[in-house]
């Protein structure tokens, strides 16, 4: 609990107006706050851990990692749901843990990629022609996630699907400026719900014919082809309020030799400088096989906060564990890490009080 307050102390004010639309606090986003080097580092890098467990039932563990502030909430996978009662049971006893600040994260894209098996529709968001259709379709997903207790979710997809792309039925089909109006509908839609979208996989992964899941992936674009096309959706979801952004594992060469989610090219000069994204960067799964064909977890997880990230995602279950300690012992070696991790922690923060269950 000492994390949690100690990052709580962080807010300085309350304004109408969250992503829910409800009343939500504001966290004092200045260097003079986010900056200072007083917080020990053991009571920050959990706020940039998203957790994932086997099973139906919630974990003695992860239960203490909630309560003890060492994680920021949960990844929901097909083997942790059952039913839609058990799901809100589940979930229930995730915020209980977490008193009521945990961020509960599924992939619920519609089509073939549902977690919750009873939300949403078997229609993707690649036979989704019109704003209109996507508007529709994002809402029976948002509703239905809301209802079950899921207030984050790893979608929509803003990739272009290129010739031969992996996103080719997941993703919106169309121009880059049609794309963006079907996003920023069903953005809206996720709004009206309280559910907190995540716009993916930036800068865009519809030029991949491989899934950086299982292979490495290079987007051998230049940067007059992202930005006239790839980058034309996320400019339009953060002008929108996207409240996440999720990085993609695919490295750019027309930015560096670095992958995306470890980029500070891409997630701070781009994402942040030139879109002026405020939000939260979640990294895709930071045990995906483009991840580790570079580095061991532990300085995957470090490169991505000094690159920019700012939530990692765990989809081994008890891996946070090594996450966590690779983060404190790097903040206690570095106070410029250390800092870059206060910073981090105070955005995620902010998206935990802007979702807090009341």
């Amino acid at each position: 609990m000492l994390g949690g307050l100690a990052l709580v102390a962080l807010v300085v004010g309350v304004l109408a107006g969250s992503w829910g639309g409800g009343p939500s606090k504001q966290i004092d986003l200045s260097p003079q706050v986010v900056g200072h080097d007083t917080l020990a580092p053991s009571l920050v890098a959990g706020r940039l851990i998203l957790v994932r467990f086997d099973g139906p039932k919630l974990p003695a563990y992860v239960r203490r990692a909630l309560h003890s502030a060492k994680a920021a909430g949960v990844i929901l996978f097909r083997d942790n749901i059952r039913s839609e009662s058990q799901t809100r049971a589940l979930t229930a006893a995730i915020q209980k843990a977490a008193n009521g600040r945990a961020l509960i994260a599924t992939d619920q894209e519609g089509g073939a990629i549902r977690t919750l098996p009873f939300v949403g529709s078997a229609v993707g968001q690649g036979s989704q022609s019109t704003a209109v259709e996507a508007a529709a379709a994002a809402g029976e997903i948002a509703d239905g996630l809301a209802r079950a207790g899921v207030n984050v979710d790893l979608a929509p997809i803003g990739d272009l699907a290129g010739p031969g792309s992996l996103m080719t039925d997941r993703a919106f089909k169309g121009t880059p400026g049609s794309v963006a109006a079907r996003l920023q509908a069903a953005l809206a839609e996720y709004k009206r719900a309280g559910v907190a979208a995540t716009v993916k996989h930036f800068p865009g992964l519809g030029r991949a014919s491989a899934n950086t899941d299982d292979a490495s992936v290079a987007i051998p674009a230049s940067r007059d082809d992202l930005t006239g096309a790839d980058l034309i959706p996320f400019k339009a979801a953060v002008a929108a309020g996207v409240p996440l952004v999720m990085a993609s594992h695919a490295s750019y060469p027309a930015y560096g030799s670095a992958i995306a989610s470890q980029s500070p090219q891409l997630l701070r000069g781009v994402l942040r400088n030139q879109l002026g994204f405020k939000g939260v960067v979640v990294t895709d799964s930071i045990e995906a096989q483009a991840v580790l064909a570079r580095s061991s977890l532990e300085r995957a997880a470090v490169r991505s906060v000094r690159g920019g990230s700012d939530l990692i995602l765990t989809t081994g279950s008890g891996s946070y564990r090594r996450v966590y300690r690779a983060l404190v012992h790097a903040a206690k070696r570095s106070p410029s890490f250390s800092k870059q991790m206060n910073a981090a922690a105070a955005r995620v923060v902010k998206l935990q009080l802007a979702l807090e269950r009341r």
